[in-house]
C-alpha cells in the first residue's frame, strides 16, 4: 500500500549506514519507480562507484554492466532499491546477486506482493498500518503540543480524527499537519465532518486514502496554492522538479497574475513551495532546490484534477507509450492539459487531431519528432503553455506558430530547432520564452524577439552563437542585435543570456534597463575581452544576478570592481555592505578555460556565494589574497558565509584560497584536483563543524597538505575522500 512507510523505512536503513560504523565496503540507494529502466538504475550506480567518463560514455547496456560488476564482484555492497513496480534483471544491471562469499544485501521496497516473488525475495516484510496507540502518537506529534493544550476537548476529537486515518502513516502526518493551525473545539469538528463526507465503503484504501487526504488539500488557504499543488502532477512519478522551473510554469499559467514583477511572483512561488512542503503535500528532492510528489499525493492530485475521477481525461499525463494503452485516446478531445514524457508522437498522437480545450501542452523528451505536422498548432488554439524541452530531435518549428495567439508560455530548451520561424512575431501575448542549451540555433529573424510585447522573462543561457538574419541579410554579432531589440521591451524583467564578445558585454554595462533585468549571465568563448570590470553603481543595478559563467575567455587577465570613489572616499553606500553587499543574489560562479586570469578577489562582494567551481586557469595563484582592497571592511562581508560547494580543478600555480582560516558555516564539500601547489586550507578547528561532508583530492595532494597544527589535522582526516585521476 502507498503511504504505509516503506520508502521511509528504506531511508532509515541508508541514514542508519551513513551515520554510523559498518563492515559493508558501500551502500548503494536507488530509486527505481516505473517504468523500471536499467540504464537510469546504471547511472545511479555508475555516479555512486565514481566510474569514470571514459569507461562509461557511449558504452552499450552490456557495456555498462560489465563495469558496474567488475567493480561490485571484490565488494561488500547494501543496495537499496526503492519502488520496484515490475521485475528488475540485476544481471542485466551488472549487479552480483548476494551469496554467502560475498556477504551482500539487497533490500528493495514494493507496493505488489507478486514482486516479492519475481524478485525472488529470500525473506519478505509486509508492512501493516500503525495500531491505534502508535497511530495517535505520530497524529498527535504532528498536531503539536500547542494546538493540543489550547482547549480541553481538542485531546478526544484528535482521538476520533487519528482513528479515521486509518493508522496509515502518510495520511496521518498531512492531516496532523493541516489540523495544527486549529485551536478551537468547532474547528475540530466542522472538519471531523468533512472526513466523514464520504464514507468507507469503496473498496481499497487507496481510494479511501484520497478522500481523506483531499482534507489537506481543501486546508489550503486559497486557491493559488490549490491550483499550483495540482498542476505538479503533470510530472511522472518520482521526478524531481527544479523550483525555479516550476515557478515560471505557474507564471506562464497565470497563476502568480497578482504580480506584474516577475520577481515578487517567483518570490511568492517560492513561499507556495514552502507552505505546500509545510502541509506534506510536496517533499525536498535530492538539494533544497528541487521538489518532488510522493506517489500516493501524486495520485490524489490527479484524482482532484479530473473533479475527483468523474472527468478522467481532463487531465492526461502519460509517460513511455506503453502508458497510452491504458489512457486511451478516444476522448482526448476533452483534455485541458496534457503531458507526454518519453513517448512516440507519430504513435500516440490521435487522429484526427482535434483539441479544443486544451490549455496546457507537454511534449517532453518526445521520440522521433522532428516536425510538427502542417496546422498542428490550429487544433490547439486556446493553448497558453507549450513546453517542448528535450525534444532533441525537434529541428523546426513549423506547423503554423503563429495561431497560437494565447500562448504565454514557450520552452525550446535542449532542443535542436536551427530557426526560429518569423511567424512567431504574431504570439503578442507571450511572457516567458525558455530557449537554454539550444546549441543548433543558428538564426533568430530580426525584430522576431522584440515583437513579444508582453515578454517578461527571456531565457537563452548556456546556447551557442546565433546570427540576426533581416531580409536574407546577416546582420554582424547577433548577441550584439538581440540585446539592443530587448531595450524595447517594455515588461521584460527577467533576463538569463550568454554573451559572446567583449563588444557585447559593454552593452550590457552601460544598459541600465538590461542590468536591472539580468539573472544568470555566461560570458562564453569571448576571445577579445580582457577585463571583466563593473562599476558598483552596475552591481547595484545587477541585484538579481543569480548565476555568472565565464568560459573560455582566453584574454581575461582581471575582474574587479570600480568602487567610484568620491573626492578620494568610498561613498556610505559602498560601506553598507554589511546588510545586502554588492551581489545580493549572486549564488553561483563558474570559471573556465581562462589561463591568463590571476584571481577571484571580485568574491568578497558575493556574499551569498552558495557554489564556486573553478577549472583550467593556468595563471590563478589566489581566489582571494589579502590585497583585495577592502580590508577595511572585510569583517562585514562573512566571506564565503554561505558557500555549500568548492571545486578547484587544475590550477597548478594555486597557492591559496584565502590566507587565514574561514569559519565556512555552510561548506558540505571541497574538492581539490591537479592544483599541487596548493599546501593549505584555510581552516582551523572551529571551520565547518557542523556542515562538512567530503574533501575530495588527490592521495598525494592530501599526504603534502600543511595544517597549523595536528590537532586541525586530526578534525578533518576523517572528511578526506580519495579522488582518482586518470592519466
Amino acid at each position: 500500500m502507498g503511504g504505509v512507510g516503506k520508502t521511509t523505512l528504506l531511508k532509515r536503513i541508508n541514514n542508519e549506514f551513513l551515520a554510523t560504523s559498518h563492515d559493508f565496503d558501500i551502500v548503494i540507494w536507488v530509486v527505481v519507480s516505473k517504468p523500471a529502466r536499467i540504464e537510469k538504475v546504471q547511472e545511479v550506480i555508475r555516479n555512486k562507484l565514481q566510474i569514470q567518463d571514459d569507461l562509461w560514455k557511449n558504452r552499450t547496456e552490456d557495456e555498462k554492466a560489465a563495469e558496474i560488476w567488475k567493480y561490485l564482484k571484490t565488494k561488500k555492497f547494501v543496495l537499496l532499491l526503492d519502488d520496484i513496480w515490475e521485475r528488475l534483471d540485476l544481471l542485466q544491471v551488472g549487479v552480483p546477486l548476494p551469496n554467502d562469499q560475498n556477504m551482500s544485501k539487497i533490500v528493495f521496497t514494493t507496493r505488489l506482493e507478486n514482486v516479492c516473488h519475481q524478485m525472488r525475495a529470500q525473506e519478505r516484510i509486509k508492512l501493516e498500518c500503525l495500531e491505534s496507540t502508535e497511530a495517535l502518537a505520530l497524529f498527535l506529534k504532528e498536531v503539536g503540543e500547542d494546538t493540543l493544550n489550547s482547549h480541553s476537548d481538542i485531546l478526544k476529537l484528535a482521538k476520533v480524527v487519528a482513528e479515521e486515518c486509518k493508522g496509515l502513516p502518510l495520511a496521518l502526518i498531512t492531516i496532523g499537519r493541516a489540523m495544527a493551525s486549529m485551536n478551537g473545539p468547532l474547528a475540530w469538528e466542522q472538519a471531523i465532518q468533512e472526513l466523514r463526507k464520504f464514507p468507507a465503503e469503496i473498496i481499497g484504501m487507496e481510494d479511501d486514502l484520497f478522500y481523506r487526504l483531499k482534507f489537506s488539500y481543501d486546508s489550503l488557504c486559497d486557491e493559488v496554492l490549490k491550483s499550483c499543488f495540482i498542476y505538479c502532477s503533470m510530472f511522472p512519478e518520482d521526478y524531481e522538479i527544479e523550483n525555479d522551473a516550476l515557478i515560471e510554469l505557474w507564471i506562464g499559467e497565470g497563476f502568480l497574475d497578482e504580480f506584474e514583477d516577475i520577481y515578487e511572483a517567483r518570490d511568492r512561488g517560492h513561499k507556495v513551495i514552502g507552505n505546500l512542503k509545510h502541509a506534506c503535500l510536496l517533499e525536498s528532492g535530492e538539494s533544497e532546490k528541487r521538489v518532488k510528489m510522493h506517489d500516493v499525493i501524486r495520485d490524489m492530485a490527479l484524482w482532484l484534477a479530473c473533479e475527483c475521477g468523474a472527468e478522467k481525461k481532463k487531465f492526461l499525463v502519460c509517460q513511455g507509450a506503453g502508458s497510452f494503452e491504458v489512457q486511451g485516446v478516444a476522448k482526448w478531445k476533452e483534455a485541458q492539459r496534457m503531458s507526454l514524457w518519453d513517448s512516440s508522437f507519430e504513435e500516440v498522437m490521435p487522429k484526427p487531431l482535434c483539441f479544443p480545450n486544451l490549455l496546457t501542452l507537454f511534449l517532453r523528451n518526445c521520440v522521433g519528432l522532428k516536425a510538427f505536422p502542417s496546422g498542428f498548432f490550429q487544433f490547439i488554439p486556446i493553448v497558453r503553455v507549450l513546453d517542448l524541452s528535450g525534444t532533441h530531435q525537434l529541428t523546426e518549428l513549423s506547423g503554423g506558430i503563429d495561431k497560437l495567439v494565447t500562448l504565454q508560455y514557450l520552452n525550446l530548451s535542449r532542443t535542436n530547432i536551427s530557426e526560429l520561424p518569423i511567424e512567431m512575431k504574431n504570439l503578442k501575448e507571450l511572457r516567458c520564452l525558455l530557449m537554454d542549451v539550444m546549441y543548433s540555433l543558428s538564426i533568430i529573424p530580426w525584430q522576431v524577439i522584440s515583437s513579444f510585447s508582453s515578454l517578461q522573462l527571456l531565457s537563452m543561457y548556456k546556447a551557442y552563437r546565433f546570427s540576426v538574419v533581416m531580409e536574407g541579410n546577416v546582420l554582424s554579432y547577433g548577441d550584439k542585435v538581440l540585446l539592443e531589440e530587448l531595450e524595447s521591451l517594455e515588461h521584460l524583467n527577467d533576463l538569463s543570456i550568454s554573451l559572446f564578445t567583449a563588444l557585447s558585454f559593454y552593452i550590457l554595462k552601460s544598459s541600465h534597463k538590461l542590468q536591472r533585468c539580468i539573472r544568470r549571465l555566461c560570458l562564453d568563448d569571448c576571445e577579445d575581452l580582457t577585463c571583466f570590470e563593473l562599476s558598483s553603481s552596475s552591481i547595484k543595478r545587477m541585484a538579481h544576478l543569480e548565476k555568472l559563467e565565464i568560459w573560455t575567455c582566453c584574454q581575461l587577465e582581471d575582474m574587479k570592481i570600480n568602487k567610484e570613489e568620491r573626492h578620494g572616499f568610498i561613498p556610505d553606500d559602498i560601506l553598507d555592505l554589511k546588510f545586502n553587499g554588492y551581489f545580493p543574489k549572486l549564488h553561483h560562479v563558474i570559471i573556465v578555460r581562462c589561463p591568463r586570469l590571476l584571481d577571484l578577489k571580485w568574491l568578497i562582494y558575493a556574499p551569498s556565494l552558495q557554489i564556486l567551481y573553478v577549472e583550467d586557469c593556468a595563471l590563478m595563484e589566489d581566489i582571494m589574497s589579502n590585497d583585495s582592497g577592502v580590508s577595511e571592511i572585510d569583517e562585514n562581508l562573512g566571506i564565503f558565509s554561505r558557500l555549500t560547494s568548492l571545486n578547484l580543478i587544475n590550477l597548478p600555480r594555486l597557492k591559496s584560497i584565502y590566507p587565514q582560516p574561514l569559519p565556512f558555516p555552510s561548506l558540505e564539500e571541497i574538492n581539490v584536483v591537479a592544483c599541487l601547489m596548493l599546501r593549505s586550507l584555510p581552516f582551523d578547528v572551529n571551520s565547518a563543524t557542523k556542515s562538512l561532508k567530503k574533501i575530495g583530492g588527490e592521495q598525494r595532494w592530501w599526504t603534502r597538505l600543511q595544517w597549523g597544527d595536528e590537532t586541525i589535522q586530526q578534525a578533518f582526516t576523517s572528511y578526506f575522500t580519495r579522488i582518482y585521476i586518470s592519466q
